[in-house]
C-alpha cells in the first residue's frame, strides 16, 4: 500500500539519515529540526479533530502527546502505544522527532523512503512493527511530508485507515 491522499504521494527523502539512539529514550541527534517548524508541526497536530494535547505515557517530560479522544478511538491496537489513546509524540526542542504509529505498509514505506526508523521496541519483538521515529524536518517543505505522515497516524487511530 502507497501513501497517498488526494494530492500526496511519498517521495524520498534526501540527504542521509539522521544519527539516532539505537535504545530508549529513542531521540534524534542530529539534523535537528528548526524551532520554527516544530512549533508549527505542533500547532498543526494540536488542531487536529477528536485530539487532546498532554504528557506521553511513555516519553520524557518535555515530550507533548496527542492522545485520541475515547469517543473517536476506533483504531487497532497497533494504532496506540501501550494501552492509551496517545499515538503520536513530539520529543523536546533539542530532538525534533516525533513519533508516530501508522498502518504497517505505512510504516515500511516511509523508513523504506528515508522519512523514519523503526522503534527499538519492535526489533525486540515488543511492539508492531507500527511505530517509527519520524525524523523532525528540516525545511518547509519536509515539515508538509512530516505533517502528512502525522495525519495518517491520526486517520489510523480513528479507524479511518487500517
Amino acid at each position: 500500500m502507497t501513501i497517498t491522499s488526494a494530492l500526496f504521494v511519498l517521495g524520498e527523502r534526501l540527504g542521509e539519515r539522521p544519527t539516532t539512539t539505537p535504545e530508549i529514550p529513542h531521540q534524534q541527534l542530529d539534523q535537528i529540526a528548526p524551532v520554527e517548524l516544530q512549533e508549527e508541526l505542533w500547532r498543526r497536530m494540536s488542531g487536529l479533530d477528536h485530539v487532546r494535547t498532554g504528557p506521553s505515557v511513555v516519553s520524557l517530560p518535555e515530550t507533548r502527546a496527542l492522545h485520541m479522544e475515547p469517543a473517536h478511538a476506533f483504531g487497532p491496537g497497533s494504532a496506540f502505544v501501550r494501552d492509551s489513546t496517545e499515538f503520536a509524540h513530539l520529543h523536546g526542542r533539542f530532538d525534533g522527532s516525533l513519533h508516530a504509529l501508522l498502518p504497517e505498509a505505512d510504516a515500511a514505506e516511509a523508513v523504506e523512503k528515508g522519512w523514519a526508523e523503526l522503534h527499538p521496541i519492535v526489533h525486540e519483538g515488543r511492539c508492531p512493527p507500527t511505530l517509527v521515529l519520524l525524523y523532525g524536518p528540516r525545511d518547509e517543505d519536509e515539515l508538509e511530508t512530516v505533517w502528512e505522515l502525522v495525519r495518517r497516524s491520526h486517520a489510523f487511530a480513528s479507524g479511518q485507515i487500517l
